[in-house]
């Protein structure tokens, strides 16, 4: 039976959704926390997950509209624009806080809300949430990186790994906070711009020239941006992974905005846009993108400051 200390997942979408249910699978101490309604479908439910990677499977984690125990590991997986109402149900005082969103804004509020006990996590997954208490997973990569730039926190985040490890959710420690968030960010900020201004695949856009020059180029940009806030991206690196990527894939921000859901948009260009300008880079192709989702979704352009 494994140790692990108690776990609880705040936010139980298409990543925390996922989450959860592969702890729970797994025998592990999971509880998720959501909204009333959503906890109660899951209560009285489970998590029924559809997994090109784990198969399909129903898991039985307890759910609740709040957590009020002391200790554990608390794993922050809402989108960014419902952070703060998700934060509110979280009473009590857990010993580690690993967000699993994207962007990097969110990594200041939590430290405000928990000092001295929040890590750095990215999760890497292409998973939606259909209805509540309902997970499709369409790719089989997964992983999760973790890093923490406090010595005292190492013990915890190691422990973590293992567990997440259990419940076949590869998860790896990098050297540097900046290392695990930008290693994704440039990634995704690429794939998420190009998709999601043009609404198609990533097959399309690498066969499309002056697509394909676009998405270098937003690569390029936010490589630059990493690197001044002190990543070390290899912008062949990520280029090389973005050739291989199955031609099918698309982002998050795309579905959101084909389900009329708000985009990230402030939290994946903007970071990188905001970060550029913090160090004086030009980010003129993500700029230019972010504005035509903006416009495609209805909504206002990132904050560029």
């Amino acid at each position: 039976m494994s140790d692990a200390p108690p776990l609880a997942v705040l936010g139980p979408g298409g990543v925390g959704g996922f989450v959860a249910a592969a702890l729970a699978r797994a025998g592990l101490p999971v509880t998720v926390v959501a909204r009333e309604e959503t906890a109660a479908v899951i209560a009285r439910e489970g998590i029924d997950v559809r997994s090109v990677r784990l198969g399909d499977f129903v898991a039985h984690p307890p759910a609740a509209p709040g957590l009020e125990d002391d200790g554990g590991v608390l794993l922050v997986a809402p989108k960014a624009s419902g952070l703060g109402a998700a934060l509110e149900r979280i009473r009590g005082e857990p010993a580690l806080v690993v967000p699993l969103l994207n962007g990097l804004d969110h990594m200041g509020r939590l430290r405000e809300r928990f000092p001295g006990r929040v890590a750095a996590g990215v999760i890497r997954i292409e998973a939606d949430r259909p209805a509540p208490g309902r997970i499709v997973q369409t790719s089989p990569f997964l992983r999760v990186d973790l890093a923490t730039d406090d010595p005292a926190l190492r013990p915890a985040l190691e422990a973590l790994a293992g567990t997440l490890g259990e419940a076949e959710i590869p998860a790896r420690i990098l050297p540097t906070e900046a290392q695990a968030l930008w290693e994704k960010l440039v990634r995704l900020n690429a794939l998420a711009c190009t998709t999601s201004a043009y609404d198609v695949a990533l097959g399309p856009i690498r066969d499309t020239p002056e697509l394909r020059d676009e998405l270098e180029a937003c690569v390029r940009e936010g490589a630059a941006a990493a690197r001044a806030e002190g990543a070390d991206i290899d912008d062949s690196n990520v280029l090389g992974e973005l050739r291989d990527a199955h031609a099918t894939l698309g982002s998050s921000m795309q579905r959101d905005i084909a389900a009329g859901r708000e985009p990230e948009l402030d939290q994946i260009p903007g970071s990188v846009i905001r970060a550029g300008a913090r160090h004086g880079i030009p980010t003129p192709t993500i700029t230019r993108l972010a504005a035509r989702i903006a416009q495609r979704a209805g909504v206002a352009p990132p904050r560029p400051a």
